[in-house]
């Protein structure tokens, strides 16, 4: 972000002594454009990006030098590129001391804010038991300890949490897990009294003193001819401490183990989803207020929606904060599919466009995504025929039943389908894991048509987000998202002895019905909406009864089409 002015999740900079280059993919190309000056080439590619980087590297003149901070690139990112360079000649360098760190002189301290224990009652397995799962999964793989280094997994593994990161309650650190011990690398007085206690018997060391442990854990393990797996994500500078000749290279099964929710996880989501719920009817009562009634139609900015947005969440029992910084766009900033508003240059909202907003809460009973796209004023037909394609799609996946052993890389087209009748489509993926107090996105399962999503399947337990979408940049953007568990599915026959699934929604917020064109909808479809506004009535609407405004808004948006 320093060097180059761009925010999005996903970039990639290649800094030559001409010029400068920034790889990023469809979904940020438009961010990106507008965040950067001309000093930088924009590279729009496909996930994954680094092929088409290895591939640029590779046209450099023959003995180039390309230095990293191998810290920041995966050991199996930096290998992969290595083999498409070396042919030309070109050496991938591993750089001790990060160039942009010495010349970025007002760079903020890193965070490291105190570390609290997760409670059993919101997590619902000691973390004991899970270091167990995690020794039974080494063993299948012949391997005898574990590197993480993913925050998440680390906050998961050891029932605790942070604030370390913004939106995401985690902490820097790392761990190393073997058959006989568990170490977690991290500042001791960053523990409260409650959390030190709460992992009686981890080993606490230094957090930088990874490194001095795994090369001494390095000659250790080659005496033995053992190895240590390590996730594909972990960092050269970690698999280069233990030796990569070491290392065997997995998913790590943190992330199959973190992804299938136990049934204390999955209560605790549905709950955080019905107060979500209900700062959402507060939230849309109070908009549709401001911008009709109270003459806040090009007065009422995207920040000040999110702001408000963001203390109402903030209202409910056990919030600690938003998710993910909340998308609030208006007109041409809803097809920006990662907008992010700024405070003075926001766009004012104009009843007579759509609004998308997509926004989550963190609360210490799971983590909310929700996206909603709403019309003020009368939107036009093609708006009308789009949102109503992108609806029909989110419909068809929230509603299909799948054999087990399905990949998210199958499903992805059922959401697309309506779309791809009208020549539409979006470049995105339709849907994402979700953490229990945790990462928004959380892998290593998804619906999408990204390699990841084909290599690993969906099971019951797994939280994953159902959110087709179109956007027309400079026009309009809608999405629509709820949070789904993957439930098992009740089916006449299980061919085979093979056990089928299905998505349950456990997001409660109305969907717009102005948007909707029901001559493109069948009866089924028009039920399955009726049947969900329905269930967020009947959820929501007992817990809003004191406030008249988001009663009767919640009462008009949620009666039958």
């Amino acid at each position: 972000m320093f060097i180059s002015g761009f925010t999005g999740s996903l970039g990639h900079a290649v800094i030559t002594k001409d010029n400068a280059y920034m790889f990023t993919d469809g979904r940020y190309y438009l961010q990106a454009r507008g965040q950067m000056d001309k000093n930088w080439t924009l590279v729009e590619g496909k996930i994954p990006l680094l092929p088409i980087i290895g591939d640029f590297l590779s046209k450099l003149p023959a003995g180039t030098r390309v230095g990293v901070d191998p810290r920041l690139v995966s050991a199996s990112e930096a290998n992969e590129v290595k083999k498409q360079i070396a042919k030309n000649s070109i050496e991938l360098v591993p750089v001790e001391e990060n160039f942009i760190d010495t010349i970025w002189n007002d760079q903020p301290a890193r965070n490291a804010n105190i570390v609290f224990h997760h409670s059993l009652k919101y997590s619902g397995k000691p973390w004991t038991e899970k270091v167990e799962e995690v020794r039974q999964a080494l063993k299948e793989q012949s391997a005898v300890g574990l590197i993480v280094s993913a925050l998440d997994q680390i906050a998961w593994l050891l029932n605790l949490r942070g604030s370390d990161v913004k939106n995401n309650p985690v902490f820097f650190a790392y761990a190393v897990v073997t058959m006989d011990n568990v170490a977690l690398f991290i500042d001791d007085s960053r523990l409260s009294p409650e959390a030190r206690e709460s992992i009686k018997g981890v080993e606490i060391k230094k957090y930088e003193s990874v490194f001095t442990y795994l090369k001494e854990l390095g000659p250790v393990l080659a005496s033995k001819q053992q190895q240590i797996l390590a996730d594909y994500k972990t960092s050269w500078a970690l698999v280069d401490a233990v030796g990569e000749e070491k290392v065997i290279f997995k998913l790590s099964p943190i992330d199959y183990l973190k992804g299938i929710k136990n049934s204390v996880e999955i209560e605790g989501m549905k709950i955080a989803h019905i107060k979500d719920g209900v700062a959402m009817a507060k939230f849309y009562s109070w908009l549709e207020n401001e911008l009709i009634f109270n003459g806040g139609h090009m007065k009422l900015s995207e920040c000040d929606a999110a702001d408000k947005l963001d203390s109402l969440r903030m209202e409910q029992e056990n919030a600690f904060g938003q998710s993910f910084h909340t998308i609030s766009g208006t007109g041409a900033n809803a097809a920006v599919i990662h907008y992010s508003p700024v405070h003075g240059s926001d766009a004012k909202i104009d009843v007579n466009k759509i609004y998308l907003n997509d926004s989550g809460g963190q609360y210490f009973e799971g983590t909310t995504d929700v996206t909603r796209s709403w019309h003020f004023g009368t939107p036009t037909e093609w708006e009308r025929e789009c949102f109503t394609r992108v609806l029909k799609g989110f419909i068809a996946l929230n509603t299909i039943v799948f054999p087990e052993g399905t990949t998210g890389y199958v499903l992805d087209t059922v959401a697309r389908q309506y779309l791809w009748e009208a020549g539409l489509d979006f470049q995105h993926g339709t849907g994402h894991g979700v953490g229990s107090f945790l990462n928004v996105h959380e892998g290593p399962f998804g619906i999408a048509f990204r390699p990841y999503c084909l290599a690993n399947k969906l099971d019951a337990g797994n939280m994953v987000s159902n959110e087709p979408g179109y956007y027309e940049p400079g026009n309009f953007g809608v999405r629509i998202e709820d949070i789904c568990v993957i439930t098992k599915a009740k089916t006449k026959r299980n061919f085979a002895g093979v056990q089928y699934l299905k998505l349950e929604s456990i997001t409660y917020c109305p969907i717009q019905t102005k948007l909707i064109m029901t001559s493109l909808l069948t009866t089924g479809e028009i039920k399955y909406i009726n049947d969900y506004h329905k269930s967020v009535w009947n959820k929501i609407s007992p817990l809003i009864e004191d406030n008249e405004m988001a009663y009767n808004w919640l009462k008009r948006n949620t009666s039958p089409i």
